[in-house]
């Protein structure tokens, strides 16, 4: 369904107007797939780019959309409408601080300084390890043992390519290796703090002051220049002995790495959201919170694998996977990891502070079956703008939202005496939920040698009548974790995806983004609806326009507290848009991410549709069964998209620009004045590297009008990228573009 006029002005208040964006020089991109719609109705006025498929609200007519979608070529560059252009910033491997920006750039976040200078703080989510092996020495200038240590690996494990690294003598020559490659790898992960500056001109530069640092996945490493933590895991990190591995770092903390989205706070910091630590360290932890061994995830290394990095290093897994805290202007802060926001992927930071209230924090675990979640402090917030509301964070609780049917919800505390209480297999699609395995009486027996522990350690439910077993078993989160009531408290929240699993939370659909609605209320997205190993959504409330599940494109949903109140324990909850084709009642992307909300209460949305998927052809809409086939790849490259909220186009999405080939568009900002937008391109050439000789592919898509009839499209597909340089073979290199209108 659409986003009705109606919920959008309830939403944002009846706000009017729209985002103006000023002047930018810069490098000037080609303009190509320029629609003929009219220009959008808003302040800066701009025409909306012609993407893969026909759109309602691209301007062309029914009768003609055949004609012109029957040829489409897809563009390896940053595509933006007739009078916009973009300006890149920084890319991989240039210069910050004493150390390099890293790799996949991912939110963003503008900190002004004063009037058109500011500092941009930038996470870096992951290494794109095909690409990123492609072209690491051409672009950092030295070379690292890929060759040698895939070909000793080659005869570890039956031909898996994975070693416990850690295990090794640190006299082995390979053990060196593999320090040398995961360094740099972690090297690459984080964030960053950059100084820019908006010159007379209207380009932006870089000012390199003394705050520009990088904070990586091996700060404190061999620097010391560890990252804190506070709440209840301290407790936890502090053990001299449990169930688990213990790395003997007490509280201090090596590193942080997997960072996705985040959020900015009224104060002036920014949090960043640690999501896929699983790839680099072990996800499960024992009853007391504890981590599995390093061995348990070892070190992977193939032609296009790189897991496993915090393997040689001995990193405890239950150290990451929170939220971490920084103050930018702070040279010496390298970050904070507030433990009663819970550990678990996060992919969302959404912060409500009103004065004489206390404050709400909004997050979602990126995963399929991954939950909702909300912090509330046990304090008030007094002034949103004093730094000293970090303190907030420290002391609360947090809570996992329950979704009904019905469109009402409630949010269940994750405390040591909430009820166990876990959802039915058959409400989630794909017919199970994970659970934790509970205390054994002969515990540390039992907790000592687990067979595969990563596929293994938690309980996989897939019949109704086991979870009535399992209620009978266990009563409550106490009798699921060990330790002193602060310790379970601590180990609660460690495993926080499987406690709030055990309390009937929500299953939902992977949720990437949580934002606050000038009026309140919380704007989520969800990114898709099917499921995997780990679990589903719930079938109830996550569904395709006709009613399927699973349903692939992703939704938005307006969740709105009950009495508006940040610290209400009930809400109520809509699906305000729904991904698809329009032909099929969806608004028109796919898989939306990043939401992005304007002062005037316009919304901007970036999509993620995942690269294996993007351009995928669709010769045929089912197969041979007859039944639906995935359709990710009609909707070419993942796009900038514009909402307006007022208007006659008030819920109408149009589309702003399209990403070069492969890649991800997040991290949407704005500067304080809105006149410049601030964007990460992450991964581009994901899947095919560098693209060599200007390499292009043919395909065969099966597309619909808006009004629902087949056609074929011919589609011209770039293999690789050569992006931002554009040049012929040139590296593909993810970067952080200021885009702006052209100055007349």
């Amino acid at each position: 369904m659409n986003i009705k006029r109606r919920d959008f002005l309830l939403l944002m208040g009846g706000s009017t107007g729209a985002l103006v964006l000023g002047s930018l020089g810069g490098c000037n991109p080609k303009v190509t797939n320029q629609s003929t719609a009219p220009l959008v109705k808003a302040s800066f006025s701009f025409k909306p780019i012609l993407g893969a498929i026909p759109l309602e609200t691209s301007g062309i007519p029914l009768e003609q959309q055949k004609e012109v979608y029957s040829k489409y070529e897809v563009v390896d560059d940053l595509l933006l409408p007739e009078g916009f252009q973009y300006q890149v910033i920084a890319a991989w491997g240039d210069k910050v601080g004493n150390s390099r920006f890293g790799y996949n750039n991912d939110y963003l976040s503008f900190i002004p300084t004063s009037e058109n200078e500011g500092y941009l703080a930038i996470n870096f989510e992951y290494i794109s390890a095909a690409t990123w092996m492609e072209t690491y020495e051409q672009v950092i200038g030295k070379a690292l043992p890929f060759d040698e240590v895939k070909a000793a690996l080659s005869t570890q494990g039956e031909g898996q390519n994975t070693i416990d690294a850690y295990s090794l003598s640190n006299k082995d020559a390979i053990k060196g290796k593999i320090q040398e490659i995961s360094t740099e790898a972690l090297l690459d992960q984080g964030l960053g703090i950059i100084s820019i500056r908006k010159t007379a001109d209207g380009k932006w530069e870089r000012t390199n002051s003394q705050a520009d640092r990088r904070i990586s996945g091996i700060s404190g490493l061999k620097d010391k220049r560890y990252l804190q933590a506070t709440g209840p895991g301290l407790a936890v990190f502090r053990k001299q002995q449990g169930l688990g591995y213990i790395d003997k770092l007490g509280d201090r903390i090596i590193g942080t790495f997997a960072n996705c989205a985040g959020g900015t706070t009224p104060w002036g910091t920014v949090l960043s959201a640690e999501e896929n630590f699983q790839a680099q360290v072990p996800d499960p932890v024992y009853p007391d919170g504890t981590s599995l061994e390093p061995g348990k995830l070892p070190f992977t290394l193939s032609d296009k694998v790189l897991f496993g990095q915090g393997n040689v290093f001995g990193l405890a897994g239950n150290k990451y996977g929170w939220i971490v805290e920084v103050d930018p202007a702070n040279p010496e802060d390298y970050g904070t990891k507030h433990t009663w926001l819970g550990r678990y992927r996060h992919e969302a930071v959404g912060v409500r502070t009103e004065a004489g209230k206390q404050l709400a924090f909004y997050s979602g675990c990126d995963r399929r079956g991954g939950h909702i979640y909300k912090f509330v402090s046990s304090d008030r917030v007094s002034n949103p703008k004093d730094k000293a509301n970090s303190q907030l964070l420290t002391k609360g609780m947090l809570y996992a939202a329950k979704f009904n049917p019905d469109g009402t919800g409630s949010w269940i505390p994750l405390k040591v005496d909430t009820p166990v209480a876990p959802d039915f297999p058959s409400n989630i699609t794909g017919n199970l939920i994970l659970l934790p395995k509970g205390v054994a009486k002969d515990t540390e027996k039992t907790f000592q040698k687990l067979p595969e522990p990563i596929e293994g350690f938690y309980l996989v439910v897939k019949k109704d009548e086991d979870i009535n077993q399992y209620k009978q078993k266990y009563k409550q989160l106490a009798d699921l974790y060990i330790g002193n009531p602060e310790e379970k408290q601590g180990a609660i929240l460690i495993d926080a995806h499987y406690a709030a699993n055990a309390v009937g939370a929500t299953c939902t659909a992977r949720p990437e983004d949580t934002e606050i609605a000038p009026n309140g209320d919380l704007y989520i997205s969800f990114t898709s609806g099917s499921p995997d190993k780990e679990g589903g959504p719930d079938k109830r409330i996550f569904q395709g326009p006709k009613g399927e599940t699973p349903y692939e494109y992703g939704w938005v949903m307006r969740l709105t507290e009950d009495n508006n109140d940040p610290a209400a324990l009930t809400f109520r909850w809509q699906i305000l848009a729904t991904g698809g084709e329009p032909s099929a009642g969806g608004i028109g992307f796919a898989n939306p991410d990043n939401l992005l909300l304007d002062k005037n209460g316009d919304v901007w949305v970036v999509t993620d549709t995942s690269t294996s998927k993007i351009n995928k052809s669709v010769s045929s809409r089912r197969d041979d069964k007859g039944k639906p086939v995935n359709i990710s790849g009609l909707f070419g490259n993942n796009g900038i998209w514009f909402i307006p909220t007022s208007t006659e186009n008030a819920g109408k999405a149009f589309l702003f620009g399209m990403g070069p080939m492969e890649c991800e568009t997040t991290g949407p900002c704005f500067t304080t004045d809105e006149q410049t937008m601030f964007m990460s391109i992450q991964h581009p050439g994901e899947a095919n590297g560098v693209r060599k000789n200007q390499a292009l592919e043919t395909r065969e898509f099966t597309v619909t009008t808006t009004g629902g009839e087949e056609f074929t499209q011919i589609r011209q597909v770039p293999i690789g990228s050569n992006w931002p340089s554009k040049n012929t073979d040139g590296i593909p290199k993810p970067a952080v573009v200021a885009i702006a209108k052209i100055a007349t």
